[in-house]
Parts: C-alpha cells; sequence; structure tokens
C-alpha cells in the first residue's frame, strides 16, 4: 500500500489548469484574491501557476508564496516541464513560502513520445530520473507527473513512475490528461501502481483528470479506493475543454458518504473524522469567488453551487422537505456556508462595517482600492433600496479587474429608441494620460458601445459572448454583463456589473479589451501544447 497521510490531500488547481479555460485570464489581484480564499478553504496544497511561462506567472506565482505560504498555511507549488530552465524558475517562484512544492512532469503515452517529444522510452525514463534529482536538490517537495498516464503501456508506467521516486519524488501523480478513463479502468490503473512498483510505499499517489466524459469524479473517488490520497481538482470544475474534477463535488461526496468510504482508508465505518482538512463553510463562498473573478457562471443546476442545488419546485418534494429536510436533500446547505445572505448595509453603513464584510466574502483590499470600492458602494446605495452580498461581489470583481489596465472606462453615452439610430458616445483614458472620444451607430445600443470601443482601441478582435443576467431580484437589480472577445484564437473575457447594463456592457468590453493587450504582450507557454525545445532537454 502507498505512502499514506492519514487523509485525502486536496491539490488545488484552479489558478493553474483552472486559468487554461479558455477566457479564464486572471490578473495578479484576483489571483491573489482566490489564493487567499483557497487557504480560508484549507486546501492543501495551491497550484499556483507555471512560473516559466512568463514573468507575469513567475511574479504571481512569487506574490501568492510570499502572501499566503505562512507556515500553518498550504504548500504553495509551481509546474514545470521536465527541463532544467523550468524547474529552477519554479523553484525561484516559490522560495518565500514556508512550504514550497516543484511539480515537474513529462508525458508517458507512445502517442506522446512520438509525436509531441519525439523521444524513446529509455530516454524518457532518463530525463525523468535525472530532472527529478534537480528539482529535489532545491526543495524537499517534489511531485512527479506522468502526462497522459490513462493512455500510457502499465508496465512502461511502472517503471518511470520507479526512477522518480528513486529519484526523489515526494508525490506521484497520475493524469487522465485527456478525460477518456472510465472508474473501472482508472481505479485498476491506480491498483496496479500499488503492486507494482516496488518503491511506492515512499511517495503518495496524487490522481488529476479531466471531465471529457463527465467522469472526473467517478475516476476521482475509484482512486481513492484504490490507494489515492491527493485529488488535483479546481473551483467549479473549470479548467480546459469540459474542465477539471470539481474540488465541491469531491470534497463533499467524502464528507456525505463517510460511512462508505472510511473502510478504504483504514477508519471504521462509523468514524467521524473528516476525509479531507478542507473548511466545507467556505465552499460556497469560495465559489462565488472564482465565478464572479473569471466570469464563468456556474450552472444552476451544477452539484453542490448550482442556484437549484437546493431548491425544491415538485410539490411533492416540497411537502416533504418542509416535514424533513432529509426526505429529499442529502446535503445541509449549511455545511457548505450557504445562507440567505442579506445584510443591512446601506448608504449609512461605515467603512469599517463594509471592510469586514468584504473580508467575509473572501476579498481583502488594500486601501486605495477599498476606498474605490467603498465609494462605488455608496453610489450603488443611492440608487438600489437593499443591497445584498452578490452586489458587493459584483463591486469588487469588477474593482479587481482594473490594475494592469490599459484603458479606463471615462464616459458612455447612448441614445436608442423605437424610431432612433442606435448611437453610442465613449471616452476612455489611456494608461499615460490621453483621453480619446468615438461616437458610432450600431444595431443596437450595446452594439453602438462595442463598435466605438473597438474605434478607439484598434485591436482587432471578435466578439463571440454576450451575456446579462441580473445579480438580484427587483426592478433596480444590478446586471451582470460577461463579454468574450477572441483574438488570434485565444478567447478574453471581460466581466462588470451597473445598474444600468449598457454601463455594464460598455465596462466589460473595456477589461476584456485590457485582458487582450495584455496577453498579446504576455504571449505565455501552455505546459501541455508547448513541448520542451530540444535545447532545454538535458543532455544524456
Amino acid at each position: 500500500m502507498a505512502k499514506d497521510p492519514g487523509r485525502v490531500l486536496i491539490f488545488d488547481t484552479t489558478l493553474r489548469d483552472g486559468e487554461q479555460s479558455p477566457g479564464a485570464s486572471l490578473n495578479l489581484e484576483e489571483k491573489l484574491a482566490i489564493a487567499q480564499q483557497l487557504a480560508r478553504l484549507r486546501v492543501d496544497i495551491i497550484e499556483a501557476g507555471f512560473p516559466f511561462a512568463s514573468p507575469g506567472d513567475f511574479n504571481a506565482v512569487q506574490r501568492i508564496a510570499a502572501a499566503v505560504g505562512t507556515p500553518d498555511g498550504p504548500v504553495i507549488c509551481g509546474l514545470a516541464r521536465a527541463a532544467r530552465g523550468d524547474i529552477k524558475a519554479c523553484a525561484e517562484a516559490v522560495a518565500p513560502a514556508a512550504n514550497r512544492r516543484i511539480h515537474t512532469f513529462i508525458a508517458t503515452s507512445d502517442i506522446h513520445l512520438e509525436h509531441k517529444l519525439r523521444k524513446s522510452r529509455a530516454e524518457v525514463v532518463a530525463i525523468t530520473a535525472e530532472m527529478v534529482a534537480y528539482a529535489r536538490s532545491l526543495v524537499d517537495d517534489v511531485e512527479f507527473s506522468c502526462e497522459d498516464a490513462g493512455r500510457s503501456d502499465p508496465h512502461y508506467l511502472y517503471e518511470v513512475i520507479e526512477a522518480a521516486i528513486a529519484a526523489g519524488a515526494t508525490t506521484i501523480n497520475i493524469p487522465d490528461t485527456v478525460g477518456y478513463a472510465t472508474p473501472a479502468e482508472f481505479g485498476s490503473l491506480i491498483a496496479g501502481i500499488n503492486v507494482h512498483v516496488p518503491n511506492i510505499d515512499q511517495a503518495v499517489i496524487s490522481v488529476h483528470g479531466h471531465n471529457d466524459l463527465g467522469l472526473a469524479v467517478a475516476n476521482f473517488l475509484e482512486a481513492v479506493k484504490n490507494g489515492a490520497r491527493q485529488l488535483e481538482c479546481t473551483i467549479n470544475g473549470i479548467g480546459e475543454r469540459a474542465g477539471n474534477a470539481s474540488l465541491e463535488e469531491l470534497v463533499m461526496a467524502l464528507h456525505v458518504r463517510r460511512a462508505y468510504f472510511n473502510p478504504f482508508l483504514g477508519r471504521e465505518a462509523g468514524s467521524s473524522e473528516p476525509l479531507t482538512g478542507v473548511r466545507t463553510e467556505e465552499i460556497y463562498k469560495t465559489s462565488r469567488l472564482v465565478s464572479n473573478l473569471t466570469g464563468m457562471v456556474v450552472q444552476p443546476n451544477k452539484a453542490i453551487v448550482g442556484a437549484n442545488a437546493f431548491a425544491h419546485e415538485s410539490g411533492i418534494h416540497q411537502d416533504g422537505v418542509l416535514k424533513n429536510r432529509l426526505t429529499y436533500e442529502i446535503v445541509d446547505a449549511r455545511t457548505i456556508g450557504l445562507a440567505d445572505n442579506r445584510i443591512s448595509l446601506g448608504k449609512l453603513s461605515g467603512r469599517s462595517a463594509f471592510r469586514a464584510r468584504l473580508e467575509d466574502l473572501g476579498y481583502s483590499l488594500d486601501r486605495d482600492d477599498l476606498d474605490e470600492a467603498f465609494a462605488r458602494f455608496k453610489e450603488l446605495a443611492d440608487r438600489k433600496r437593499e443591497i445584498t452580498d452578490r452586489d458587493l461581489e459584483a463591486i469588487v470583481s469588477d474593482q479587481a479587474q482594473q490594475p494592469e489596465a490599459r484603458y479606463v472606462l471615462k464616459l458612455v453615452q447612448v441614445s436608442t429608441g423605437t424610431n432612433l439610430r442606435p448611437t453610442a458616445t465613449v471616452t476612455l483614458t489611456t494608461s499615460d494620460g490621453a483621453e480619446l472620444t468615438e461616437a458610432a451607430i450600431g444595431t443596437g445600443p450595446v452594439d453602438a458601445v462595442c463598435q466605438a470601443l473597438n474605434s478607439l482601441a484598434r485591436v482587432p478582435n471578435e466578439l463571440v459572448e454576450f451575456s446579462v443576467k441580473s445579480v438580484t431580484g427587483g426592478i433596480d437589480a444590478m446586471g451582470e454583463v460577461t463579454i468574450r472577445l477572441r483574438h488570434q484564437g485565444v478567447l478574453y473575457a471581460g466581466h462588470a456589473a451597473d445598474t444600468d447594463i449598457v454601463v455594464a456592457a460598455a465596462q466589460a468590453f473595456v477589461n476584456a479589451l485590457n485582458r487582450l493587450v495584455h496577453g498579446m504582450e504576455r504571449q505565455p507557454l501552455h505546459p501541455q501544447m508547448a513541448s520542451v525545445p530540444v535545447a532545454e532537454l538535458p543532455r544524456l
């Protein structure tokens, strides 16, 4: 049986693999806000990014390591390909953390070896041993991943894993990179590793998987039954393609079905000891924060955190729940921190109460940002009778998108009506202090605003998504707008909220433009798509 940490470790990769969701790119302040909330959630490991990808990624990982990597906080991890440059950059980025990890990987499936790496099996074993040893010389905690393990020859996989552990790997990750496995197959793969790798007792077995067939969570739970003790997952299941295994679903499955899973961890079925270290009451708050900052809306029927997860429409269900909630609910909503959070904040509320409520919601703002957010709150309180937590989230997620802004929206004005051609005038302030004004005609007021903004920015793009939803009920509700722009095949998202949806649309478009401009300058590597240049591979 593999090395057992005594419970199931939760490895959160929202800030690395989750950020690879199309259009989900986050700026530094947004990453820090999410990392701080993940620490409150008490995940065991935060994979903060891919430091070698770009100076921006390096800086983000380093800042997260300094801010969140306290002695009693989570392990801060960075991703690195099996190349010296990647590994050295990763070690430097995570250095400020008290508990730090380098996560290095190389592909092991024949299809990847032949078409991506163009290496033989023997060469990959040698690279694995050398690069894991190099990583271990820099940190004590090294994780090694066999990319595309789910499609690798198991016997070759055993050989690579044995070499990685012998070189100093403390965690071995088995990724279902393309989301191809079924639960029985994946469980069998983990069981085989436990049986056939002679030094597996020296490492924790981890799993990583994508949800292309909707089986990621089921695969992970089967892996736990067969000896996996670390689960790599994301908040709301975000990630490339169909996403990653969902953290909230995994944690709550292990929580609700504890009696079923206890024996697989060597416990009595009736043991009440938690199977993970996650503070479940922070789950809903974390889900909302990630959704707001990425602009990726959680589907209403999403398990655990969806808007309908605790809603009952059927009369029979309603009757049963009124008599006893256990008739149709297996999770107490309070367990994930879901409650009626209408608050008594208004235009007479002070800065201290405002800041305290934001901290409860997972936001920690510096003085200048707090001043600006508080000013927006006061402005909203003059227009809206009742302020809710959702309104506050909308205000602060807007605020978090402002840093690194090339353009700032100063003015938007539209004229539209039954017999009028929709016309918009917009004014932007640039980062060097110049003011730019443009007017445009569109098929509607929002289209006119977007046409005018595009004329000012002069950055080629295609608008591929425009969505509006109400933050709360009522005629004075704030409207949330999400806009996604495509440039050279890459999606960039902008998100904003206002009681005027035209203003929200303008701000969302500007936020997306800023991300697009920043992305053009950044041009990061993709950890899986980009193969290691031959010059960076070790000479054997």
